[in-house]
């Protein structure tokens, strides 16, 4: 049966798992054998230390490093061509001090400022520990030079632990004495804000090494550190007997990378990276069906346009992943809207909708307006006319012609569906999916993880007010468990999760009527009642005006929520709150996108929320956000403030069925009650993603697919 939404598989903080999954996964031949290796802080580098090499634009890597006291995860992306950013989560056994495992979260960027010339090393200025507690905070300028493609050296000056072994005076006291003392981290401090007073200061030290790439698939490293490992020597028990690292590196298939090393003449580690490239899905063409063949209008049969011929054309749609809602000819131009069900890019389903017309409406129709729908609005009207389909299948740019000769508007000007049905009628779906939810970064337990069924339903009487529900039904796990008390001195909206799980392990995680309308020209409107999320009840309204064209689009959401029972019942809680932002939305270009959400949170804190992203034509999303508001830091707790990084992968790039689910992945260090916001459904802004013009003008290769 068919489903009235869109199908997203989205869990809960264990979403990061399925991020670190999808580079295995997806590794396949999408890059050349040989190239640049991550150090263990998964960032360019040899061993330790980091290089000024170049990663390929847009690469996401997940990489895993453990020796015998010690493990890392870390989740790295080419953001730029010269940016790379790298979150990691480290595990150190402090046994030796009496201090148990100490568990630590960092974010680092490198930027290489100079390219590599002929004769000319690169250059590169990092920093190990942007937002963090400070014990992996380092900074650096490296060089690093190639030869003949096989061997590599680097060499650079590093601070922080990157100058704790063989230091000197630093070289930037000449712009002033504030550049001798390092103040580092203090007792108390909560962490996870810029420690900028930090950077660049104290003492400096010189680090260097070499990597030999033997063939396209062995490479041998070496490197002289300067990390003192101070901080593992005086409380781990870490013996560094020298400053020397080596490493056998082997990549068994492109986008996989293990390693073996030597680390400071006492340790021995081992490491396993995996790598995928979003522009360049290792299934690019997936396993979708073949589109039906253009039929030339005289093949098609004369006579007038009947409803056997509607009925016939609505099961060719249906076979197709399309649903055929309304379609009506007057002389010449037949409107049809429909609703593409199966296909991640928008003008696939555009082009198999032209397709399934030329061969189904009479010859003398000879212009099509193709109008997807989504939540019963209109969201484009893409016209073609039919001659283009006939004249153009087998021209070798008939991607461009095509896109260039159809005609791009506003849905907004295609007659509603009012409270009318569809040719077909209401629509429902009941699915039952397996899911994975973890509770990440606790102190006391790294990883907590249920496991059980979603039961999902959903009702649509007509195509824009659809009442949809679902049950979650934990079947194994121990995430109730947790054992961590409320430390907040705000109204607790999210830190009181673990309660939640201890009292409703199995809960309704939504139960809402939603109505979606196109009020005019670029406006789109929604409108939420019921239980809205986990946490939270009551009614939410959204407004979005977005163009076809231009990068600016505008959107403002208002909220009246009630705190739910903890058991996932339907009972309600004393706490309820006015919540809502006003939103902007600034497409920069190349794929990147930015988002500024300013307003009301969950626990009446002011603020807002900055997002920057990177989307590419393939369907993959990365990105971070972070929230500002008037609760002070010491306030907040520990992290500081919200952050997080966030990751979106279509299904059909992984498994190579045409699909619209998509996997998303949430990396957030910590969830505290400052800077929440309501987890609403659909909001508008994600509904209409991928229907504005310059969206389909990058992926309109897929209309001839």
């Amino acid at each position: 049966m068919n489903g009235p939404v869109r199908n997203y598989w989205r869990g809960s903080a264990v979403r990061t798992y399925f991020a670190f999954l999808l580079a295995a996964v997806s590794a396949t031949g999408a890059f050349a054998q040989s190239g640049p290796a991550y150090s263990l802080y998964g960032m360019p580098g040899m061993v330790d230390m980091p290089s000024a090499e170049t990663i390929p634009d847009a690469r996401i890597s997940t990489m895993g490093v453990v020796r015998d006291d010690f493990y890392r995860v870390s989740l790295s992306f080419q953001a730029a061509p010269r940016l790379t950013a790298s979150f990691r989560y480290s595990a150190l056994d402090m046994q030796a001090s009496g201090s148990g495992t100490n568990y630590d979260r960092s974010l680092g960027f490198a930027f290489r400022f100079i390219d590599e010339g002929e004769v000319r090393p690169a250059f590169t200025i990092g920093i190990n520990d942007l937002l963090g507690t400070g014990q992996y905070a380092g900074e650096y300028v490296v060089a690093s030079k190639t030869f003949e493609d096989r061997l590599t050296l680097s060499a650079g000056i590093g601070w922080g632990r990157l100058g704790s072994y063989g230091s000197f005076q630093n070289p930037l006291s000449i712009f002033g004495s504030s550049f001798d003392t390092r103040p580092g981290f203090q007792e108390g401090d909560l962490g996870g804000r810029p420690t900028s007073s930090d950077w660049f200061r104290g003492p400096a030290a010189l680090f260097g090494g070499a990597r030999w790439t033997i063939n396209d698939q062995w490479a041998l490293v070496g490197e002289y550190s300067s990390d003192a490992y101070e901080n593992e020597v005086a409380r781990a028990g870490f013996d560094r007997r020298s400053p020397f690292n080596f490493g056998l590196l082997y990549r068994p298939t492109p986008g996989i990378d293990l390693g073996l090393y030597s680390l400071y003449g006492s340790k021995v580690a081992l490491s396993a990276s995996f790598a995928t490239d979003p522009r360049n899905p290792p299934r690019p063409g997936g396993r979708d069906p073949s589109p039906p063949p253009i039929m030339a209008r005289a093949d098609v049969p004369e006579g007038p346009w009947s409803d056997a011929r509607q009925d016939r054309l609505a099961d060719a749609f249906e076979r197709s992943g399309l649903t055929l809602q309304r379609i009506t000819i007057e002389g010449r131009h037949a409107r049809v809207l429909f609703e593409n069900r199966r296909y991640d890019a928008e003008p696939q389903a555009i082009g198999r909708a032209a397709r399934l017309l030329s061969r189904s409406l009479p010859p003398q129709v000879d212009r099509f307006e193709l109008v997807p729908v989504s939540l019963g609005m209109p969201l484009v009207a893409v016209t073609v006319e039919r001659s283009d389909l006939e004249t153009l299948a087998f021209e070798p740019d008939r991607a461009w012609q095509s896109y260039v000769r159809a005609g791009v508007a506003d849905g907004a000007d295609v007659p509603s569906f009012g409270f009318a049905p569809s040719i077909a009628g209401p629509q429902q779906s009941f699915r039952i999916t397996p899911y994975i939810s973890a509770a990440l970064f606790d102190p006391d337990a790294p990883l907590r993880a249920d496991a059980g069924l979603d039961f999902d339903v959903a009702f649509a009487p007509v195509p824009q007010f659809i009442l949809s529900g679902k049950y979650r039904q934990k079947l194994v796990g121990n995430r109730d468990e947790s054992t961590r008390e409320l430390d907040t001195v705000l109204p607790p909206v999210r830190s009181n999760v673990a309660e939640y799980d201890r009292q409703g392990s199995s809960y309704l995680s939504h139960l809402t009527g939603e109505l979606f309308q196109r009020p005019g020209r670029d406006l789109f409107g929604r409108v939420t009642v019921g239980y809205l999320e986990r946490m939270f009840a009551g009614v939410s309204g959204e407004l979005l005006w977005r163009p076809v064209q231009g990068p600016f689009a505008y959107g403002v959401e208002v909220n009246y929520v009630r705190q739910r029972d903890f058991d996932g019942g339907f009972g309600l809680q004393d706490y309820g709150v006015w919540t809502g932002h006003a939103s902007g939305y600034f497409d920069m270009g190349g794929g990147y996108e930015m988002q500024l959400d300013l307003g009301r949170y969950l626990a009446g804190d002011w603020g807002g929320t900055l997002s920057v992203s990177r989307r590419f034509t393939s369907g993959w999303r990365v990105g971070a956000f972070a929230t500002l508001t008037d609760v002070p830091f010491d306030d907040f707790g520990e992290g500081s403030f919200d952050k997080g990084i966030f990751i979106e992968a279509p299904f059909s790039r992984l498994s190579g069925e045409p699909s619209r689910d998509t996997f998303a992945a949430l990396i957030r260090p910590v969830s505290r009650d400052g800077g929440a916001r309501l987890r609403v459904r659909n909001r508008l802004n994600d509904v209409v993603q991928g229907y504005r013009e310059p969206d389909l003008r990058n992926s309109w290769p897929r209309y001839w697919r």
